[in-house]
């Protein structure tokens, strides 16, 4: 079954900002930010004083910021592309076995790997208590068959996902998003700090 109900997890607060005619725009991605810092409140802060117990953001995949990504590494990103927000062991040996297990999952869907990005953060933001569970934030860039629609692509990317969630049973290893539509920003910060742990 790829489905878990059990799985499912309740939110401590959300929000929702877009465009009325879906353009994108800095400024909503802003104003997204200024408004997960005023649901501070709802969150739990633990003893450190500066460890959050999570926030994130949900974005429209920022294209031009992942096309530029890939013309700093030499990648070629097909005109359907999808990118995976995840988190992997800080262990080399068990993050290696994690990631071979994800290229063989999305493979096996017909997608093509197109490379992997450690993604930058600033831990000097972070409590104590979240650098010692701090995983290691990397993406991986896929590239989809030409002529697939977008819902071909999110369909073979969910069926990949269940696969890899299924045989991938490390307790720091976790997706935040696949999606050719969407990307996740989250941690285990305060939710003022996220837009300054992501930089």
């Amino acid at each position: 079954m790829l489905y878990q109900k059990t799985a499912e997890k309740e939110n401590c607060g959300f929000g929702l900002i877009a465009h009325i005619e879906g353009k994108a725009s800095h400024k909503i991605v802003r104003n997204a930010i200024h408004g997960l810092a005023r649901m501070q409140h709802r969150g739990a802060i633990l003893s450190d004083g500066k460890t959050g117990d999570g926030c994130g953001l949900l974005l429209q995949k920022p294209t031009r910021f992942f096309q530029l990504i890939a013309e700093e590494n030499g990648w070629h990103l097909a005109n359907n592309y999808a990118v995976g927000m995840l988190f992997l062991s800080q262990d080399n040996a068990i993050a290696a076995q994690c990631r071979q297990i994800v290229e063989e999952e999305l493979q096996r869907e017909t997608l093509s790997i197109v490379g992997w990005r450690k993604v930058p953060t600033n831990t000097d933001i972070l409590g104590s208590i979240a650098l010692s569970s701090l995983p290691s934030i990397e993406q991986i860039f896929v590239n989809a068959p030409a002529g697939w629609r977008i819902n071909d692509i999110e369909r073979r990317l969910f069926i990949a996902r269940r696969r890899i969630e299924k045989r991938i049973t490390d307790n720091d290893f976790y997706i935040c998003s696949l999606s050719n539509l969407v990307t996740v920003y989250k941690g285990l910060c305060m939710a003022i700090d996220l837009p300054r742990f992501f930089y």
